[in-house]
């Protein structure tokens, strides 16, 4: 074949990458926004299964098995696109991804706290993003992992200080504040080698001033009157709502 024959098969080669490039790179990003939007909606759901806490507990036992099921489909939508993402491509096309990633790490850290205690590892999050075999469906960024449980520290704040109308609500707003206190400080660490993990560390102390504001409230209150358990609570529900608006 003569060269000027060779420079149009060549172009045709590079067209065909492309096209593949830009078509994996689009279904990553749709793949993307759909874990978000159903990671939001879990974590919608825990909120709402732990404002009802007080009620039926076998409807709250069905809220939980909802989310433990929701979290699995989320999972299967990663589990669909992990051959895009198979060998060297993840790096290529990992940022398509990372905010989904980030997304369901964050709702996947609140319902564990919620059923565990404490905090997830990030081994526990690249188990639970493995195969039956315990192979990886790809590897979890230790940046991704991070940033989403610098988002998860909003979720808790958002917890403790409806909590605190609750009984016994203001001493696990206590344990919320000292866990977010601690998140706070191991993730201090890696702020200056995660690119906008400063941005969510800023949030994360705004978060931890919401909750220990909150706190101090109630105690200066309960300490300057003899307050019926009734109208401390009554307080301490007008400083809860003041705190979330």
């Amino acid at each position: 074949m003569s060269p000027t024959g060779t420079i149009p098969l060549a172009f045709e080669s590079f067209r065909e990458h492309l096209d593949e490039h830009y078509d994996r790179r689009e279904r990553l990003i749709k793949a993307s926004r759909d874990i978000t939007a159903a990671s939001k909606k879990i974590i919608f759901l825990i909120h709402r299964v732990l404002n009802e806490a007080s009620g039926d507990d076998r409807a709250l036992s069905l809220r939980a098995a909802e989310a433990r099921r929701r979290l699995a489909e989320v999972r299967l939508i990663m589990e669909n696109v992990a051959h895009e993402l198979d060998g060297a491509r993840f790096w290529r096309y990992a940022q398509n991804i990372s905010g989904g990633l980030q997304e369901y790490i964050e709702a996947f850290s609140f319902f564990h706290y919620v059923e565990c205690g404490g905090l997830v590892s990030y081994e526990q999050v690249q188990a639970n993003l493995s195969d039956g075999a315990g192979q990886p469906l790809f590897p979890v960024p230790l940046s991704d992992y991070a940033l989403g449980i610098s988002d998860f520290t909003g979720e808790l704040m958002r917890l403790a200080i409806t909590s605190m109308s609750k009984p016994n609500g203001r001493t696990r707003a206590t344990q919320i504040s000292e866990f977010v206190r601690g998140c706070k400080a191991d993730l201090e660490t890696l702020t200056p080698h995660i690119h906008d993990l400063y941005k969510k560390q800023v949030v994360t102390t705004q978060s931890l001033r919401k909750i220990e504001e909150a706190a101090y409230a109630i105690a200066i209150r309960s300490s300057e009157y003899e307050l019926s358990p009734w109208m401390l609570d009554h307080i301490v529900s007008q400083v809860s709502e003041d705190k979330e608006s």
